[in-house]
């Protein structure tokens, strides 16, 4: 079989699906069958117009946020809880053990802390000077019991 790299000036859905069908059909076979569903919890104001909420994703037993937007006036009022709680219920009727998602220090670590969350992990200079923080929660509450990959390579 012939081979040869190519790079795509402006990639899009048909490269994404090539590869994604290609690995999705590798991880199948290795016992993990595709159960990748969307999540969305939406805010809408009074025409009906999105103006905030929660995007992410189930699969493979987790939840993945991969957005989370309070508009600025409905900031402290239980809003961002109300989407995450909604959020959440969906994800364990999925059978999800828990959820995680990126933020940056400028965002709501202390938001999403208080809901539960712990920090896994840090990815320096994205972007700039910034850090990208990782954070997970386990809805059985076990998370601080599980050992690091790190440890786990160890055994």
């Amino acid at each position: 079989m012939g081979w040869r790299i190519d790079i795509p000036e402006a990639p899009g859905g048909e490269e994404r699906d090539a590869v994604l069908g290609a690995l999705t059909a590798f991880n199948a076979q290795s016992g993990y069958p595709p159960d990748s569903k969307p999540l969305a919890v939406l805010l809408r104001d009074d025409e009906g117009d999105i103006v905030g909420g929660l995007w992410g994703r189930t699969g493979y037993g987790w939840m993945f946020v991969e957005f989370l937007l309070v508009p600025e006036p409905l900031r402290g009022l239980g809003v961002g809880t109300k989407l995450m709680d909604s959020a959440e219920e969906i994800a364990k009727q999925r059978g999800c053990v828990g959820a995680w998602l990126t933020t940056f220090p400028f965002q709501a670590r202390g938001f999403y802390e208080k809901r539960g969350y712990s920090l896994f992990g840090e990815l320096e200079n994205s972007p700039g000077d910034n850090v990208r923080l990782f954070l997970r929660k386990r809805f059985d509450g076990e998370l601080s019991d599980l050992p690091s990959s790190a440890e786990r390579r160890a055994q």
